[in-house]
């Protein structure tokens, strides 16, 4: 694995062989078109996570439930998109392969596809839950066909649009939203009873969930990289999350968090508390 090892993740062990879930950073902000600074991401999660309790009231379940190791991060080639993005689907691959759960620390949210491009290589008839403020559905963005703005049109070319659920629209082109409105599941805003409909149509399939923390309001998580007004609450995201519980998840990402934006660090703080309630979530079901 193409990985470099940083302070871990708060109760991660050092044994990957018995873990059931892998959380890996993959530390890239090259097609960021606002604010840059993603890239710090990971380490900030990490760093920040030591102020959490591994216990989840509001699931009543414990890290120490389950065993996770942190894998550190890929190593990331400066200006080498292509290269960056074949090391992440090549140690992505290997730690799906593995049948682990993997739990991906962005990084831009153009990390996503190669690690749902190997999610799709190793089970085959994928579906991908996207929360975002934004559809990244665009064909290209400046003249370019990878980018953070068209990572999910790309992954609707690996899974079909119609196995697209995405949750917390509210920014896009008139393009973008005429072809979310008739090729791929569509929801403007995050509501659990949507989530938990679309969950019952998953049943016994294999998903892909990707979470950019600009759906949440940037009066919460104003630390990223493209804010936008008008999204969730902290709650409400839990809540979809939450909704999730039982689908045969093989993994999850959390993107865009952008440490020099996010001074008083309640970006980071609450990506944290996300990756942990998403670890006894979706770590509950084998993965196969």
């Amino acid at each position: 694995m193409y990985t470099e090892v940083f302070s871990g993740y708060m109760g991660s062990c050092d044994d990957y062989g018995s873990s059931r879930a892998v959380i890996l950073g993959a530390p890239m902000d090259q097609t960021v078109s606002f604010r840059s600074g993603a890239r710090h991401g990971p380490r900030q999660i990490r760093s920040v996570s030591e102020v959490l309790e591994e216990y989840s009231p509001r699931l009543d379940r414990d890290l120490a439930d389950i065993r996770y190791y942190d894998a550190g991060d890929v190593l990331v080639v400066p200006g080498m998109v292509d290269e960056n993005l074949e090391r992440i689907a090549n140690t992505a691959g290997r730690i799906l392969g593995d049948g682990k759960l993997m739990i991906l620390l962005g990084g831009e949210h153009l990390v996503t596809l190669p690690a749902i491009k190997s999610a799709a290589s190793c089970y085959p008839g994928l579906a991908v839950i996207h929360f975002d403020a934004h559809a990244d559905l665009r064909d290209r963005y400046m003249g370019q066909s990878l980018s953070h703005a068209t990572v999910m049109r790309r992954a609707t070319e690996i899974v079909g649009p119609e196995n697209l659920f995405q949750f917390g629209i509210r920014s896009g082109t008139r393009e973008e939203f005429a072809f979310a409105r008739s090729s791929v599941n569509f929801h403007s805003t995050v509501d659990a009873g949507d989530v938990a409909r679309a969950a019952e149509r998953l049943k016994g399939k294999p998903v892909y969930v990707s979470l950019d923390i600009d759906v949440l309001d940037p009066a919460y998580a104003p630390g990223t990289g493209t804010p936008e007004s008008g999204g969730c609450s902290p709650g409400q995201l839990f809540e979809a999350l939450e909704a999730l519980s039982g689908l045969k998840v093989v993994g999850f990402d959390l993107v865009e968090v952008c440490p020099p934006y996010d001074q008083s660090e309640r970006t980071a703080i609450l990506a944290a508390k996300l990756v942990r309630e998403s670890l006894l979530i979706f770590s509950g079901e084998e993965v196969k």
